[in-house]
């Protein structure tokens, strides 16, 4: 596949997440997807595999976090890698406390879905933000 086709793939990926498109999600993805979000504290973190683990991170993000994205991100391809690179504001739900995040995702793409995403994003910031504990 070439990487305009790589690009435009996560492009969709992207746009289906922003509307909060489960099906198209799923159908971008391969069944055997995985999803790394590394860090501890903070609802979203862990591995996350196949259309099941897609569908419960979902499931999580919808009740755990409200994030925007104040600016497009940037697409930068080789191969069957696809960097994204971008910036968000957020807030976890159950604590109110808000975060900002400068994140890269690394996605491979394969005969047109999307087969790994491995996020590197600011760990400490959402876990500050989920911090139950933690003095304001």
């Amino acid at each position: 596949m070439s990487i305009e086709r790589n690009v435009r793939a996560v492009k969709d990926f992207f746009a289906a997440m922003g509307r909060g498109d489960k099906e198209d999600l799923l159908s971008l993805t391969a069944e055997d997807i995985e999803w790394i979000i590394p860090g501890e504290n903070w609802p979203l973190a862990g591995t996350h595999r196949g259309h099941a683990g897609l569908t419960e991170l979902l499931r999580k993000a919808a009740v755990s976090v409200e994030t925007t994205f104040p600016a497009p991100p940037e697409f930068v391809a080789q191969g069957d890698r696809v960097m994204v690179v971008g910036f968000a504001t957020g807030t976890i739900k159950s604590t109110k406390r808000t975060f900002e995040d400068h994140w890269v995702f690394a996605i491979t793409v394969r005969d047109g879905k999307l087969t790994k995403i491995r996020e590197y994003i600011d760990t400490q910031a959402l876990a500050r933000a989920s911090d139950e504990d933690a003095k304001l």
